[in-house]
């Protein structure tokens, strides 16, 4: 099985592709959006944390091809679906991308081929939704004629220490068949694997990994609000709690949830829970204490402004950050976003800074901000404004250069705790 198509070429689908190219597969990428498969047989990256040269090496090799003509599927063996599955307005889950991936390959489909999901979503969808899609478009029956399978992905953007090939692939096929089939071909790019009973264990894994860590946020988001209050530090607090070497992991309060996991997935299975009857108390909670999270930033920003006799209306406002997560160019789902809307609402001027998103690209949520650009690093820019907002914390960012620069900071990420400053310049959000 070394002929594979990966569809969508995004933070999930492209380190994928490269891994299994290194692995000596033949790798074909297939995405709708032109750019990136120019890019791509360029060898020029379009993600930060990815070199061009790591690009250059396997489509110079000629084990990494791109193109955006899903007929193409009948060339491989398997086919790998990485493409996003949002929420829609109101807030239940949208498949709609893998149903038309699904629709967009079961025609040039062949016997004996294999299809893995890896796009994270609720249980079911697999052997329901997108089974019915590839046997009505191909006339093969899953499980005989082809064989399906779900592994969700894992992707740490922005830790140079996570590698696809060493972090554990969970694999769950329909039939028995179908997961020897994948166990056979993510051996050639993953080190190792984490076989389970079916494809819906191997969804339900997924979202039990999102689910705990939006659920832990949401529990220090809301000590941060109580501790504030009785005057202690929640960042003390955490770091201290983190010495005990069992029973604790560390998780950081901050301005809201961000990126296309945490914010998303839970609500997969609280929409699905629904429709076996069964109540997700626990997870809507934490959904509403990390949602509210950029209400009670915006607060923080208010009252130091008017420490400073400023109201918020017609004060100057820079968001530092636009990325959901620091070190990385991936602004899906931020809540800058929020932040920035939640100042402009107030009256604010508002502008962002970020070192890895010059230029804000089209969002699904946020259609309003494309094209909006980061103002430059220097000090007439830095202390023109009003207050600094920190979304979030760049290493790259020079925070005692801001300490020197700006009068007035608002700090969610606790980026500014190592660096000297003057009493009252520095409020905690």
């Amino acid at each position: 099985m070394k002929n594979i198509a990966i569809v969508g070429l995004g933070y999930v689908g492209l380190p994928l592709s490269l891994q299994f190219a290194r692995g000596g597969a033949q790798v074909l990428g297939l995405d709708i959006d032109d750019s990136k498969v120019k890019s791509l047989l360029a060898g020029q990256s379009y993600i930060h944390h990815i070199p061009s040269a790591a690009i250059a090496e396997q489509v110079n090799a000629k084990r990494l091809d791109a193109s955006t003509s899903f007929a193409r599927v009948k060339e491989v063996d398997a086919v790998i679906i990485c493409v996003p599955t949002p929420l829609n307005k109101n807030r239940e889950p949208d498949i709609s991308y893998i149903i038309k991936t699904g629709e967009a390959i079961a025609p040039h489909m062949k016997r004996g081929q294999l299809i893995v999901l890896e796009s994270t979503t609720y249980p079911g969808t697999t052997d329901e939704d997108l089974k019915a899609v590839l046997e009505k478009g191909s006339g093969l029956k899953a499980g005989t004629d082809f064989h399906l399978a779900f592994s969700p992905e894992r992707e740490d953007p922005g830790n140079p220490q996570s590698k696809v090939a060493t972090i554990p692939k969970v694999i769950g096929g329909l039939t028995p068949a179908c997961l020897e089939k994948t166990k056979q071909l993510y051996s050639i790019a993953i080190q190792t694997l984490v076989p389970v009973s079916s494809c819906r264990a191997a969804e339900a894994t997924k979202l039990l990994e999102n689910i705990f860590r939006g659920v832990n946020i949401a529990l220090v988001n809301e000590l941060k609000v109580v501790y504030a209050a009785m005057g202690i530090d929640i960042w003390e607090v955490i770091h201290a709690a983190k010495t005990k070497p069992f029973g604790f992991m560390a998780f950081y309060p901050g301005p809201g949830l961000g990126g296309h996991c945490i914010p998303i997935d839970p609500f997969y299975l609280t929409w699905k829970a629904r429709e076996y009857g069964q109540a997700t108390r626990f997870i809507e909670l934490a959904g509403e204490i990390n949602t509210a999270m950029p209400e009670r930033v915006i607060q923080r920003v208010v009252e130091a402004l008017n420490s400073r006799r400023k109201a918020l209306n017609g004060s100057r406002v820079l968001v530092l950050g636009i990325a959901y997560k620091a070190d990385v160019d991936d602004e899906r789902e931020s809540p800058s976003y929020v932040l920035l809307g939640k100042l402009k609402e107030g009256g604010a001027e508002v502008a962002y800074y970020d070192p890895y998103v010059p230029v804000i690209r089209p969002t699904r949520e946020h259609p309003q901000w494309t094209g909006f650009r980061s103002v430059g690093w220097d000090e007439a820019t830095i202390s023109s404004y009003d207050c600094v907002l920190i979304s979030t914390a760049h290493a790259k960012v020079d925070y005692s250069e801001l300490a020197r620069w700006s009068s007035l900071i608002v700090d969610t990420r606790n980026a500014m705790a190592s660096v000297a400053k003057v009493p009252g310049q520095v409020w905690a959000a």
